[in-house]
């Protein structure tokens, strides 16, 4: 018997896609992992192997995956998670950091800023909440062991990291994008406090191929092994977080880390035609990804890739977006319930406002990020959906001390104005463009499923469900398919509609005519996002796709 499946990206063009038959989905039966680089899904596939739930396997590709694609997301960044057990609701995870006690306005007025400045200590200005949401979740699969299903004996924290901490050791190839990225952002994160000596080692950007080891993070990462995630908050690495935090100029404290919990929430959620969706609550976008497929899904449009279904899921975005832009914050300064933007009559109303023919003219912009997502089934049915960042790529740029933990810069996002959305105020989250997704088909199937790229995300999810759930392309193709962007992504200045130049030209002059402000780009760009997805069907195969946009696989048995 094969140990293993493994899809893995080549480097392939549009036409060798064609012509190699590279759009089959994989599909297995035993368990499942897709992740944007191939050394996370495997990780996760070993988990499996060795008895681990979806949970598990999921904690160890998000450790991994931290450590091999670090320009990418990290442990001193944000996380959320979407758990499906069968037969039960589904549950959401929250693992996002609030602002610290110190992040005042005043702090950055009085050091000559404006706005809240993008990469440096003061960027660093929210507690990293990803590793409390590994623990959260683990809860939650602890309680299947101890007799939910199958009362397996879970496994040890040591194993779920033991990948992760190899690889931040023993070290590993550098990937094309960070080597890309690195020498991209090199001018504004080279002086940042700690980042040249692990990401510029001997003064010099990686290469691809280069072995690139992060032996300071292999021994924090053997820290939370040997004494929990708890100590990542309120233990001896707590404590040489806070210092080096502080040391840099943060205002991140101890007394910030020791108040951080995951929160376990209930997801949003909404009816299609065929499927109830899922995705994360507040603070994060995953109200506009559901609102922008609910919209789409009353349009009546009948087929994939023409001209009504581009321009549909792209003005359907443009409501959500503005229901998002003026509403979504932390839940705790909400005045209205997210739940009532998911209402059918409201709904029905913004649905009201779509003309299928032209363009709503559309100023807005939204903010770059970097990320990944991933997603697992075991072979008991149980699926997560999963997403982690550190917000842009590389975050703040600012290294924690001597733990080799890079941090976020999510709250640069954070307004200085007192009168906005998302004001700085101590103690609130910020807002996330971080959307885990995950459906359930009358029919039974179960599809996680997701992608990074910032306000990318709910359109890529979009892109990918309405393919696959809607009119019927297999997973593969959805992913690998054209896709669109509506705004600002990974540093992009412009908000016009980029198109992959794969699209077909008809629809392009299409969108043209109707008032769209069109771009093309690259056929495969990475501003489109490292979309994945995953489906249980009801007779317990499953099937998943990786982004050929990423360095991912799907990893299966």
């Amino acid at each position: 018997m094969p140990r293993g499946a493994i899809g893995q990206h080549t480097g392939s063009t549009a036409q060798d896609l064609g012509e190699q038959g590279m759009l089959n989905t994989s599909s297995a039966r035993r368990g499942m992992v897709v992740a944007p680089h191939h050394l996370a899904a495997q990780a996760g596939l070993s988990v499996l192997r060795d008895g681990g739930d979806a949970v598990e396997a999921m904690v160890a590709a998000a450790s991994t995956v931290a450590v091999v694609y670090p320009h990418m997301n990290g442990i001193g960044g944000d996380g959320f998670w979407l758990i499906a057990e069968p037969g039960q609701a589904p549950v959401a995870i929250d693992a996002c950091g609030a602002a610290a006690a110190g992040a005042l306005p005043e702090l950055y007025r009085a050091n000559g800023h404006a706005v809240i400045p993008s990469r440096g200590p003061l960027a660093a200005n929210t507690v990293a909440g990803t590793v409390s949401g590994w623990g959260k979740a683990l809860e939650v699969s602890r309680r299947w062991a101890g007799g939910g299903s199958g009362g397996k004996p879970a496994l040890p924290l040591s194993r779920l990291l033991e990948d992760a901490i190899h690889y931040a050791r023993e070290g590993m190839p550098a990937t094309g994008g960070q080597a890309r990225f690195t020498a991209d952002k090199r001018p504004e994160l080279e002086d940042v406090p700690g980042f040249a000596p692990i990401f510029l080692p001997g003064g010099a950007v990686p290469a691809q191929g280069a072995r690139f080891r992060q032996p300071a993070l292999a021994a924090s990462l053997e820290r939370i092994a040997a004494a929990g995630v708890e100590d990542f908050y309120r233990g001896d690495l707590a404590r040489a977080l806070a210092a080096g935090l502080q040391a840099a100029g943060s205002p991140v404290a101890l007394a910030d880390l020791e108040a951080h919990h995951a929160r376990e929430v209930t997801p949003l959620s909404v009816r299609l035609r065929n499927a109830s969706l899922y995705n994360m609550t507040p603070p994060t976008q995953g109200l506009a990804s559901l609102m922008i497929l609910a919209l789409f899904d009353r349009l009546g449009v009948t087929e994939a890739e023409g001209f009504a279904h581009v321009h549909g899921l792209v003005e359907a975005t443009k409501q959500a977006f503005l229901v998002r832009d003026r509403h979504v914050s932390d839940p705790a300064r909400m005045a209205v319930d997210p739940f009532h933007f998911l209402e059918e009559a409201s709904l029905a109303d913004l649905a009201g406002r779509i003309d299928p023919e032209r363009a709503l003219p559309w100023p807005q912009s939204g903010p770059p990020a970097d990320t990944i997502w991933m997603g697992a089934i075991d072979g008991q049915g149980r699926a997560v959906s999963f997403i982690q960042s550190t917000y842009w790529e590389f975050g703040s740029g600012v290294i924690a001390g001597d733990t080799g933990v890079l941090w976020q810069n999510r709250g640069s996002s954070f307004s200085l104005d007192p009168a906005a959305v998302n004001a700085l105020v101590p103690g609130m989250r910020p807002f996330h463009t971080l959307n885990p997704a995950l459906a359930r088909f009358d029919d039974g199937r179960v599809m996680p499923y997701g992608t990074m790229g910032g306000e990318g995300q709910p359109q890529t999810q979009a892109a990918v469900f309405s393919r696959y759930g809607l009119f019927g392309q297999s997973l593969q193709t959805a992913v690998t398919a054209p896709r669109w962007l509506l705004g600002r992504t990974w540093g992009a200045a412009s908000t016009n509609l980029k198109l992959e130049s794969r699209v077909d030209p008809a629809v392009i002059e299409a969108l043209r005519a109707a008032g769209h402000d069109v771009e093309v780009v690259a056929p495969f760009s990475d501003m489109m996002g490292h979309a994945g997805a995953l489906v249980l069907h009801p007779n317990g195969t499953i099937e998943g796709a990786f982004d050929c946009r990423s360095d991912g696989a799907v990893a299966a048995f």
